[in-house]
Order: structure tokens, then C-alpha cells, then sequence
């Protein structure tokens, strides 16, 4: 079983995630949170491999012992929070004429390519933009993936309600999004998401902007979408905000919505 979650949702979403229920014997609820500062993309994404791999392995082991009527281990929940060098990256489902910039085009604006195993487009991590990457175990949790995509939306939405921004979903699209309402004239799009999950394991996550260069999204067609803005907190705010003091209010919001234990 091997879900990818594009930009583009397929389904209808709902306005609000729901209650999650206590956790039952055998779940684990801990959240362990590595907060990485500014690294590069690739190791990133390798060690989010392991940690897949790593869970992935257990779930395996776990399979055996059961059927041998032995003791289970628990499934770890892990959460990468980052910032990236200036990055392209390409989903599966994504189309590479949606990069407008050549080798040549890349070397001048210091950024890198790569084509990933994510859902979706192509998008942009870069310098003042959180990156988060769970790598949760949704059998700890719930086994739906259009919900764990609610979920992490709901939990930018409601850290932006935070910075006096009123924020939500467009139907039909993925990701956190500002006048978002039907007929509102200028859409523009904050917070984007991909991921990729295995056996109810997620990877890759989501990209909130904060401080970020708003201009290297002109190098690209964001998520394949050509009739919606970009936007970000310091350009709605009109000042640049603590990177850090968002990443530990939307830490907050995403562990009580998952009735999740934070863990350093």
C-alpha cells in the first residue's frame, strides 16, 4: 500500500478536522521533534528515507509477532522542522516544463533541482520559508490520509489565526490558502503540501511561507496552478517575523489536533 497526496486534491475537502479519539493499547502518541535550522534538501530527504525505512521495519517485525503471539514494539512519530537553501522539487505527477529556469538559470539564482518521490507538482523550499516533515505512523493515530492532509492544514490555519490572519481551503486544492473564500478576487496561497505515505507511514509534509523570497516562485508554475498568487506572513504582516516563534506555535496547534506528546 503506497499513497502519494499531490497538490492538487481529487477529492471534496471538509472545512474542519475532527475530534481524534484517546489513544488505544499498542498506540504511540509521543512526537519526537528534531528542529534541524538551515540544511540542505538531499540529506534531509535521506534521513527522512531512514526514518521510513526504520518504522517501516518495525511494522514488519510487528506482523511476525503477532502472528506468533509475542510481544509488539511501538511505532515512532518523528517531525523534521527546517529551512532549505534555495530548491526546486519535482512530485511524481509534476511536469518539468513547470521549471522555467535552465542549468544556466539555476547556477544564477544559487538553487538546486530534484525530482522527488512526493505527490504533486513542482514547488520551492528556500531561506525564511518552515518545512516540516512528519514521518508519523498514522496506525498511532487514524488510517486516513485525506484527513492527516486536514489536519495538517488545519494546524497552519490555525497559527496564522494567531498572526491576525484568516486563513482556510479552496475546495479542490491542497494547502492553506489567504482569500479563500468563493468569488474573492485575489487567492493566494501560503502554505503548500505534498506527501508521500507507505503502509500508513507519511513522509515529506509541508511549506509554510514566512520570510520568504517571494521572487524565486516566479521561476516556476507553483504546484502546476498559473491563476493564483503566492504569498506569505511578512508580506500580509508587512514585517519580518520570528521563524522560530512560528515554528513553536504551529508545533502547538499540530500536537493537540493529533492529541499527540511532544518530545524533544
Amino acid at each position: 500500500m503506497d499513497f502519494l497526496s499531490a497538490c492538487v486534491a481529487p477529492t471534496t475537502q471538509v472545512a474542519a478536522t475532527p475530534t481524534i479519539a484517546p489513544a488505544l493499547p499498542g498506540q504511540n502518541r509521543q512526537l519526537q521533534v528534531r528542529r534541524l535550522g538551515l540544511v540542505d534538501y538531499v540529506p534531509t530527504w535521506e534521513l527522512q528515507e531512514q526514518l521510513l525505512a526504520d518504522t517501516l521495519a518495525i511494522k514488519t517485525r510487528n506482523r511476525a509477532a503477532q502472528e506468533a503471539n509475542q510481544p509488539l514494539e511501538l511505532t515512532p512519530n518523528h517531525l523534521l522542522l527546517c529551512e532549505h537553501p534555495h530548491v526546486y522539487t519535482l512530485g511524481k505527477s509534476g511536469k518539468p516544463e513547470h521549471l522555467l529556469l535552465d542549468e544556466t538559470g539555476l547556477a544564477a539564482h544559487a538553487a538546486t533541482f530534484h525530482r522527488i518521490n512526493r505527490g504533486g507538482d513542482i514547488t520551492y523550499h528556500g531561506p525564511g520559508q518552515l518545512v516540516g516533515y512528519p514521518i508519523l505512523d498514522l496506525d498511532n493515530f487514524f488510517t486516513d490520509i485525506h484527513r492527516y492532509l486536514r489536519v495538517l492544514e488545519e494546524a497552519v490555519i490555525l497559527t496564522l489565526a494567531d498572526y491576525n490572519l484568516h486563513a482556510g481551503r479552496i475546495d479542490g486544492l491542497t494547502g492553506v490558502w489567504l482569500d479563500f473564500e468563493e468569488g474573492a478576487t485575489n487567492p493566494r496561497k501560503i502554505c503548500a503540501l505534498g506527501v508521500k505515505c507507505s503502509r500508513w507511514v507519511t513522509m515529506h509534509g509541508f511549506a509554510l511561507n514566512v520570510n520568504t523570497d517571494l521572487s524565486y516562485f516566479g521561476h516556476i508554475v507553483p504546484c502546476g496552478i498559473t491563476d493564483k498568487a503566492v504569498t506569505s506572513l511578512q508580506q500580509e504582516l508587512g514585517q519580518v517575523v520570528s521563524i522560530s516563534e512560528v515554528q513553536e506555535r504551529l508545533l502547538l496547534h499540530l500536537a493537540g489536533l493529533l492529541g499527540a506528546e511532544l518530545c524533544s
